[in-house]
């Protein structure tokens, strides 16, 4: 009786869980475990990043956007009219103008200049905090030092201009976040803009017939300018840096205009520092900007700016962050400041003797300052000059990639054109999504059974992919599927926000059910193998918080998503019930994103449908003209650094490509317009067919809305994959 009992639980046991996994406890929220499980992943590989960075000017230069040359400086402009004359003021030792001066392309530098009537004893661009003017830093000091100064505008941390007024669209993002969200996708950067308005300052005190020495300085943001200045440009002779330098660990924290793609990979302040030696470098542990977070929403406006503060760096912290920049560059030069550093041990730290010698004569140190009027209509010359640049550069990257991806590809032979792809798909993974090693744990499958349908059995399963990462999705079985019998198989992504249990729900008042139709429990009932993953961009901020902290490692959320899905991959592929050559992708919304993001690297999904998120990618994340785009939504995770240079969405499905790819699209999504969908997708139905393989892309249209249309769609899975 014992032995027939024991065999009972053990065959009801056995029929709980899949063969070959072990038994999955339940998890409230796997959810929330595995979010929290990539958080710990992701700051792990931050501390680790140390040990391996390799910092150089030219790798700075690229991750914040140097790329634009700049416009020769024939001399500075004055600006000013009747009403406000250029020239502000006059002393015994000097003049102080309102000036401008080119950089790009329709982009000026402007601010206040200080001319010395003598010969200047040193030139200096003196940077302020976002968070001043110019003219707040005109005071005695700078005045009587006899120098030659010129005190550039920063974009500020206001949001006034953050707006749209041709569709009415007024936000809360700071002007600084307003220029970041344009310009990351095309391999710009707000950072990158304004070091190149003080190279272009150095470029112009270069032709000056008489050379003295030449400083820069800043204060707060423009402590951060100083430095990566002087890191990238070595005619500039010593560095002031005043709240601003710390450990760069928790980058993520801070206003996202901070955020770098691929600085901890190779930078931390230390590292930055270590690129100015061993000319003179001055960091004092002062005036750090303190700031809550964005600007408060006004009536009206949309409360959509991403979190981010600043603070004051510990003092030991920072001490600590100067000792590692010594230790490695040791012929660094670096005087550490604090509240109690004299003025005149700065400059005699900064400059020559005699130079020195020169300034501190004729220094006054009363502290005496003017309160000069700021320019009423600078800083709205400032934000839509840099807004306009970043605009034309939607053509001249469309150009770009024309040039450097389409016009290469090789058309006379799918063998030709797959040999040729496998380069650029290695190119799009490593510097565009970023790319992890692979899985290194042992799988561990574990799975349950959820319930059941009167055509399939559903089940849980999770997989172990690295320290604190797993896989997590619902699989499920048709009940017709005999023993032995191998089927196609379709991972079937939910979007934003979404689980697993949403792409299966048959409940009509769920609000799931009208963006999914239940296509994962539709599919196998038609006779498919199906998994539905789960993706961790859920829970708000704590997901986007992880590009956050991915970010900054030259990663996005994609690297850890390709690599939850090379495990589910390598998983189904050793299943009794799959056919492992045939496993495809169909994924909506933020499920759609992945269909072009996942299978253009992981040529294991033999085919991919892109659901309600095809689009011209690179104008919905950068464009002010469109309504729909990124710019003035609440995605602020969304941008990826340098795809609008690289690739857009018909570049990623030529990586899918020669495998078949098509595109489900609604007339009334939102997401796009039907006119820029189907502009990007001719790019990809034109090498299709270029490739004699036309078949085998396709695009649905339907009168409806960001949903599974499932019609098309499931008839191309079943002529693609073979299944009757």
């Amino acid at each position: 009786m014992r032995t027939l009992l024991a065999l009972f639980l053990t065959a009801s046991l056995q029929a709980q869980i899949l063969p070959g996994t072990k038994p999955l406890e339940p998890n409230p929220d796997f959810s929330a475990t595995m979010v929290a499980g990539v958080d710990k992943f992701a700051l792990r590989l931050i501390d680790q990043s140390k040990a391996s960075r390799k910092p150089t000017r030219e790798k700075l230069k690229a991750i914040i956007g140097v790329v634009d040359e700049r416009l020769p400086i024939k001399a500075l402009e004055f600006v000013g009219d009747t009403e406000s004359p250029a020239l502000l003021m006059e002393t015994e030792q000097c003049r102080v103008f309102r000036v401008r001066w080119p950089v790009l392309e329709g982009v000026h530098g402007e601010g206040i200049y200080v001319q010395p009537k003598a010969k200047p004893h040193a030139r200096v661009i003196y940077l302020p905090d976002a968070g001043g003017t110019p003219e707040k830093l005109v005071d005695e000091f700078l005045l009587t030092t006899g120098c030659e100064i010129v005190i550039p505008t920063l974009v500020s941390r206001d949001s006034e201009f953050s707006t749209n007024d041709k569709f009415g669209v007024k936000t809360n993002i700071p002007h600084r976040e307003w220029i970041y969200r344009q310009s990351y996708e095309l391999g710009r950067h707000i950072i990158g803009y304004e070091v190149q308005k003080a190279l272009a300052l150095v470029d112009w005190f270069k032709t000056q017939p008489e050379q003295v020495p030449l400083l820069i300085a800043g204060v707060g943001e423009g402590g951060m300018l100083a430095l990566h200045a002087a890191a990238i440009d070595e005619r500039i002779d010593s560095v002031y840096s005043s709240g601003y330098f710390a450990p760069r660990d928790g980058v993520w924290a801070e206003p996202i205009y901070r955020n770098v793609f691929g600085l901890l990979r190779d930078f931390g302040d230390a590292e930055v520092a270590s690129l100015i030696a061993p000319r003179p470098l001055a960091l004092q542990h002062l005036f750090y900007p303190k700031l809550a977070g964005p600007p408060d929403a006004k009536q009206g406006e949309r409360a959509i700016a991403a979190p981010g503060k600043l603070t004051a760096t510990e003092l030991e912290s920072f001490k600590a962050e100067v000792e590692r920049a010594k230790q490695l560059a040791p012929s660094s030069h670096i005087m550490t400041c604090t509240m109690e550093t004299m003025n005149d041990q700065i400059i005699r730290h900064l400059f020559p003797q005699a130079t020195a010698d020169a300034a501190l004569k004729t220094l006054k140190v009363t502290g005496a300052t003017f309160g000069l009027k700021p320019d009423a209509t600078r800083q709205k010359r400032t934000v839509r000059e840099l807004e306009t640049f970043t605009q034309r550069l939607l053509v001249s990257t469309e150009i770009e990639r024309n040039e450097q991806f389409w016009k290469k590809l090789p058309l006379k032979s799918v063998e030709e054109f797959e040999k040729h792809t496998a380069a650029e798909r290695d190119r799009f993974w490593n510097e565009v999504i970023g790319r992890l090693p692979d899985p290194n744990l042992p799988m561990n499958a574990k799975s349950r059974f959820v319930r059941e349908t009167d055509k399939v059995r559903i089940y849980e399963v999770t997989l172990d992919v690295w320290d604190d990462v797993f896989a997590w999705g619902w699989l499920c079985l048709p009940k017709d599927l005999k023993e032995g019998e191998k089927r196609p198989v379709v991972v079937c992504q939910h979007g934003l926000e979404g689980i697993p249990e949403d792409t299966i729900t048959t409940d009509e008042t769920n609000r799931a059910f009208g963006a999914y139709k239940a296509f994962t429990l539709r599919l196998a009932e038609q006779g498919f193998v199906t998994f539905a993953p789960h993706n961790p961009y859920r829970g708000m901020h704590s997901f986007r918080t992880l590009q956050r902290k991915l970010n900054p490692l030259g990663l996005t959320l994609y690297s850890v998503i390709n690599g939850q899905h090379q495990r589910i991959l390598e998983w189904l592929k050793t299943q009794n019930f799959t056919q492992p050559d045939k496993i495809a992708f169909y994924g909506l919304s933020y499920g759609g994103k992945s269909a072009m993001r996942t299978p253009a690297v992981l040529k294991d999904y033999c085919l991919s449908i892109c659901s309600g998120d095809f689009n011209e990618w690179v104008r919905k994340c950068v464009s002010t003209d469109m309504p729909m785009s990124y710019v003035a939504t609440g995605e602020y995770e969304i941008w990826e650094w340098n795809m609008g240079r690289t690739f857009n969405y018909a570049e990623m499905a030529a990586l899918i490509a020669p495998r078949p790819f098509m595109v489900e699209r609604g007339h009334n999504d939102g997401v796009g317009s039907d006119e820029w969908v189907n502009y990007e997708f001719a790019k990809v139905r034109r090498l299709y067919n270029k490739l004699l393989i036309g078949d085998r892309t396709t695009i649905e249209h339907f009168d409806g809305p960001h949903t599974i249309h499932g019609v098309g769609t499931f008839e191309f899975l079943k002529e693609k994959l073979r299944w009757k």
